[in-house]
């Protein structure tokens, strides 16, 4: 029988769902049109070449020849697509404001990956205008577009990029350095950006021309988060090195945007927050950036930012600016709420009283929103087991039940419920939003590739990756390599193996097992085994040695990139254990070491 299912990451639209679908595209399409923005259509497909000359390339775009033998790509994103269409077809036009509703498609990064590789982006662009004032409007109707599709509580984060690249340009460090500064912010990844800027501890990089004192506010910057006394921390930090650039706009549209909000009822769960890591994002923004995240959401709901340069990279210089959300998250977020609300749980969004100012300062634009159910933490079983209880303990949080846990599932406490997860499940658990934050190994965050933010190194659970074959094989294995031109590798841990062997320039074979790794070279299954290490006892107990080191590991707490910015327990919880992990840790939020 013919096979009738739709292609992975591919469904049909009928019925409320279609009509839903229609009548917020309406409504949201309305909005922009009202703001003398024009409707655009762009075809599905570009050539690669454009694809890479708009900058970092969000996710993995479907790629093709066309009988012509061009290299063809499904349009991951618009807006380069707009930078292209106006160096081309709008160049020697002052100005632009264009709408859209189009569909962007994005490949799968695995087989486990269950991200829609088809996804309706809504947006705006305003080409050749520049300045607070259109940075202002822009973050308003972002907001005022979100609440026309439904969603009601939200927290619209920004921040500027100008700081960060100002740092990284007077800082003296390599582009190597800079670049792998730029992939932390990207990947949210605080505890890689502490390493990277700890630089006597950071081998991998030629660090002597740095100036501590760079590194120590680029750390510092990422975790700078609050109302408007956030952005005077940040010029406190940066000042003093010349790098204050963008923070006087940022001040303005963060005023200005406050103020909209404020006098709109129908922002009334709108919370407002200065947040430094958005700066992670494409490489293309120049100025203010600013995301939206639902607190019922595993994943934003949208994001923009002010682009000047991008057009240039397309032959042509005009200042833009412009954002876009998802209209299949948003209608998540959507019923989401809904099923919260059906299920009691609601969000204290009240103002806190005038004695209460120091504290709305601090959480942002509205109180911070305080959700009924209590927090959800994924908590590893085995090995890391009883250190993670033991950090959460120290952290302040009632870990009764979890010293015993037999074949339960959920355990609640007074402060938390706690997700009894293997460490290998944890990401996954926290990216898809079924738990507010966790804890696990690095191994398994790097395997996973999980979409979270890593916050703090705890310090207990050490082991290595290592490279072993059998005990005086290296001739042999050098021989098939000559004549074959691979290496077989067995290994749990693929992603984390191709990684490594990308960077030797080594062609390799992935077998991946699940058990037993030792048994691969022995049995003439792989030549050598990629695996984890505490001791090497099981390798020299079977006859293997270690040629290569991978990376080390050890536990992270990490969270869902909405939890971290929507419930301030995140923040508070991610505080708290970087004060009582072992060793030596930087404060998430205040970056200093503790």
């Amino acid at each position: 029988m013919a096979n009738l299912m739709t292609p992975f990451g591919f469904r049909d639209v009928i019925g409320f769902e279609a009509a839903e679908r229609e009548r917020i595209t309406r409504d949201v399409q309305d909005l922009f049109a009202a703001h003398g923005f024009a409707p655009i259509e762009t075809p599905t497909l570009e050539v690669m070449d454009v694809v890479r000359q708009g900058g970092r390339i969000p996710s993995s775009p479907f790629k093709f020849f066309d009988s012509r033998g061009d290299l063809l790509a499904m349009r991951p994103d618009v807006t380069m697509q707009v930078a292209r269409m106006c160096a081309t077809r709008l160049a020697g036009k002052d100005s632009a404001r264009l709408r859209y509703t189009q569909r962007v498609f994005r490949d799968a990064e695995g087989a486990s990956d269950a991200s829609p590789r088809e996804i309706t982006q809504m947006g705006v662009e305003c080409i050749g205008e520049r300045g607070a004032e259109i940075d202002c409007e822009l973050i308003g109707l972002f907001a005022d577009a979100l609440l026309r599709t439904g969603v009601g509580a939200m927290c619209v984060t920004l921040a500027t990029v100008g700081p960060l690249r100002a740092l990284l340009d007077r800082s003296g460090a390599p582009d190597a350095w800079k670049d792998a500064v730029l992939a932390a912010y990207h990947d949210s990844d605080f505890v890689e950006l502490d390493r990277l800027c700890s630089l006597g501890a950071c081998d991998d990089h030629d660090t002597s021309q740095i100036a501590p004192a760079y590194a120590d506010v680029i750390r510092s910057l990422a975790r700078v988060r609050g109302g408007f006394d956030a952005i005077e921390q940040a010029r406190e930090l940066v000042a003093p090195l010349g790098c204050a650039d963008g923070l006087d706009d940022l001040a303005t549209v963060f005023a200005g945007v406050s103020g909209s909000l404020g006098a709109s009822a129908a922002a009334r769960d709108v919370r407002l927050l200065v947040d430094f890591s958005v700066v992670s994002s494409f490489d293309y923004y120049t100025g203010v950036v600013f995301a939206a995240f639902s607190p019922h959401l595993g994943t934003s709901l949208g994001s923009g930012g002010r682009y000047d340069r991008m057009i240039e990279a397309f032959g042509a210089a005009m200042p833009a600016a412009g954002f876009a959300f998802c209209l299949e998250q948003a209608m998540a977020a959507l019923a989401a709420e809904e099923q919260a609300a059906a299920d009691g749980v609601v969000l204290a969004a009240e103002d806190p009283s005038e004695e209460d100012e120091a504290v709305r300062s601090a959480l942002g634009h509205r109180a911070a929103a305080a959700p009924s159910r209590r927090l959800r933490i994924a908590v590893p079983k085995g090995a890391l087991h009883a250190q993670a209880v033991e950090c959460l303990a120290a952290a302040g949080l009632d870990v009764e039940g979890l010293h015993d846990i037999g074949r339960q599932l959920v355990i609640r406490s007074e402060d938390a419920d706690y997700i009894i997860v293997r460490p290998s499940d944890a990401p996954a658990f926290v990216a898809y939003g079924a738990a507010d934050c966790g804890i696990c190994g690095r191994d398994s965050l790097l395997e996973s590739g999980a979409q979270v933010v890593e916050l703090v190194d705890l310090g207990f659970g050490g082991c290595r990756f290592v490279v072993a074959q059998p005990v005086g094989a290296t001739p042999q294995i050098e021989e098939r390599y000559r004549r074959l031109g691979s290496i077989r590798v067995a290994t749990k841990y693929p992603r984390i193996t191709l990684a490594h062997y990308a960077k030797t320039g080594v062609q390799v074979d992935i077998v991946q097992l699940h058990g037993n790794i030792e048994l691969a070279p022995l049995s003439g299954m792989a030549e050598r085994i990629v695996d984890i290490t505490a001791t090497g006892t099981t390798l020299r107990e079977n006859s293997l040695e270690i040629v290569e080191d991978v990376l080390g590991s050890t536990a992270r707490f990490f969270a869902n990139p909405c939890s971290l910015r929507t419930d301030d327990r995140v923040v508070e919880l991610a505080r708290t254990l970087a004060k009582v992990s072992d060793g030596v840790h930087f404060d998430p939020i205040a970056g200093k070491a503790m």
